[in-house]
């Protein structure tokens, strides 16, 4: 059975603890809820994309057996620097993950220290509350080179067909600077042209689109910095051609700024 692959909208720090975040993101938490329950069978293991952790030059794979946590977020409350999520980590499915990539010529190395960021426990905890699917996390190159991450999402592509979920976890807009009613309309107008280019272009012409990205309306005001976009080319390259793309999660703020999340397969 082949597993579909997720762009998630991942929502902001550690929102599932917080005394307001559950209502706030309520239909981020309802999206998140459901993907279990979209797949064909339980996964064997979870690899995370996460916009979280950035690498130079090379790919890194987490190959710790038992990943420690990595609190990189900042003014919340105590507790939210105590949270533990203990899915075991998969050092066999890390050095698989490293050897496809150094097998297309891309640099590749294990990291043998590197915890769960929130760009990964946050979504997983919601999936999977009782920690009981194993997780990787992949990280991404800081070029945020889109054809590299294309590139990537192909070469581990057939992880799919083995049980592997892929989850490319970031955010369609973020601009941290312009979240309040000024990001409404840029947000909007960037959230229309991904909307077609996840559902309407053609397989060939999403991935142009995806190396023209700066080109969409509103494209450096809704992501000043591409990091929570770069998860997405690695999704858009781990699709098949064959593979329906879904939006799933169609969410506005109360400052009316817009955030997607996509199911390929």
């Amino acid at each position: 059975m082949t597993m579909p692959v997720f762009y998630l909208s991942h929502g902001g720090g550690p929102w599932p603890w917080m005394d307001q975040g559950p209502q706030r993101y309520a239909d981020l938490q309802r999206s998140l809820e459901l993907i279990p329950s979209q797949l064909p069978e339980p996964p064997k293991a979870m690899l995370m994309i996460s916009a979280h952790w950035e690498t130079q030059g090379q790919f890194l794979v987490q190959a710790h057996p038992n990943p420690p946590m990595v609190y990189d977020y900042y003014n919340f409350p105590e507790h939210t620097y105590h949270i533990r999520y203990p899915a075991a980590g998969d050092p066999d499915l890390a050095l698989q993950v490293q050897q496809l990539i150094a097998k297309a010529d891309l640099p590749a190395d294990l990291d043998y220290e590197r915890g769960f960021d929130h760009g990964a426990f946050v979504p997983a905890f919601v999936m999977y509350p009782n920690a009981d699917i194993p997780m990787v996390q992949l990280s991404i190159d800081a070029s945020y080179d889109p054809a590299l991450h294309m590139q990537l999402g192909h070469t581990i592509r057939s992880l799919r067909e083995h049980g592997v979920l892929i989850i490319a976890s970031g955010a369609s807009y973020h601009n941290l600077r312009m979240l309040g009613p000024e990001g409404a309309q840029p947000s909007v107008q960037f959230d229309s042209w991904l909307e077609y280019a996840m559902l309407n272009a053609s397989f060939d012409e999403r991935q142009q689109l995806m190396m023209d990205w700066e080109s969409a309306p509103a494209a450096r005001f809704s992501h000043a910095r591409e990091d929570h976009l770069v998860p997405l080319f690695v999704a858009v390259g781990a699709a098949y051609e064959s593979d329906p793309v879904t939006r799933i999660l169609n969410t506005t703020s109360s400052s009316g700024i817009m955030n997607a999340s996509y199911r390929f397969g």
